[in-house]
């Protein structure tokens, strides 16, 4: 097969496991800058050029698109499903994740666990969205951050509002969700795979640290879950309509609370943690799903 990967940067861990591991099963890998892509949207003949020339016919693409470019990136995408190759995530779909006030609507649609959570727009409405949420401590996240940047959690209500009066005041879009406390500064990161969690790890966040991301030092191990974290990751990749994604879930007292679901999960840290060769399994579910696919790649644009 000849296989896209959509990627800025081709020496980023994630990419290379990619391409290393689609290689090694036999298939041609090709590592494409999405930004440098272009496309000619009035062509009853729909292409992607690249420096200068149309791209070939890719059997598949696999997006790994940050999410400061995930407007053009996801119009890269869609160009490619116009065009009949399998993409191992829709278009439709990544934008839904990356749109988190929308995300977490669609899985509470579902009745997935989530930490109770408040949006709101007037200032004036501050002290009853916090006291809906439960009131302090809470955590007021960006809607646009990424890897744990715009994520504080304010101690008391009195913080709380000046924080989101800031926010307001610049502007930004917030969501106020409560502090699930007994998670104790962990999370699970399932990785999701046609329906499957195929691979799990629990981070845990630096001393003093309420945020658990590797990239702000926390540090990952291998975990076992229940059958109800199994299932709430798998029905929160499928709400969103995500062959393949990371689930972060907090262990709570009520249960599995659904954190964020993200559309190009880091390789490195849930490889590194559970010894499994995570990237080999993403492209074994491509063979399959691009072969019997067939021309019915068009996105679908459900939810």
């Amino acid at each position: 097969m000849k296989i896209a990967i959509l990627s800025r940067n081709p020496r980023l861990y994630s990419t290379r496991r990619l391409v290393e591991a689609g290689e090694k099963l036999g298939h041609q890998i090709d590592v494409i800058d999405t930004m440098h892509c272009y496309m000619d949207i009035t062509s009853s003949n729909p292409v992607v050029r690249y420096d200068g020339k149309p791209l070939p016919k890719y059997d598949a693409v696999i997006p790994r698109i940050g999410a400061s470019v995930t407007f053009y990136g996801t119009a890269v995408v869609r160009q490619f499903e116009m065009m009949g190759t399998y993409s191992i995530n829709e278009s439709v779909a990544i934008s839904r994740s990356r749109d988190k006030l929308r995300s977490l609507q669609l899985m509470s649609r579902k009745g997935l666990g989530l930490p109770k959570t408040g949006f709101a727009n007037h200032p004036d409405k501050i002290s009853d969205l916090l006291k809906n949420v439960g009131g302090a401590p809470v955590v007021i996240k960006l809607l646009e951050g990424t890897q744990g940047i715009g994520v504080v959690l304010a101690e008391s209500n009195k913080t709380a509002e000046s924080i989101i009066e800031a926010f307001m005041g610049l502007k930004a879009n917030i969501l106020v969700q409560e502090y699930i406390k007994e998670a104790g500064g962990a999370d699970i990161r399932c990785l999701v795979v046609g329906g499957k969690v195929i691979a799990a790890m629990k981070r845990q966040g630096a001393e003093g640290e309420f945020r658990s991301n590797l990239h702000r030092g926390g540090t990952a191990s291998l975990v076992k879950l229940s059958p109800e974290e199994r299932r709430t990751a798998v029905e929160a990749a499928k709400a969103m309509g995500l062959n393949m994604c990371g689930v972060d879930i907090l262990r709570s007292n009520n249960g599995p609370l659904i954190m964020e679901v993200n559309s190009s999960p880091g390789l490195e840290g849930i490889e590194t943690a559970t010894g499994k060769d995570v990237a080999a399994m993403i492209i074994e579910h491509i063979e399959k799903s691009a072969l019997s696919a067939g021309a019915n790649t068009k996105t679908k644009g459900k939810g």
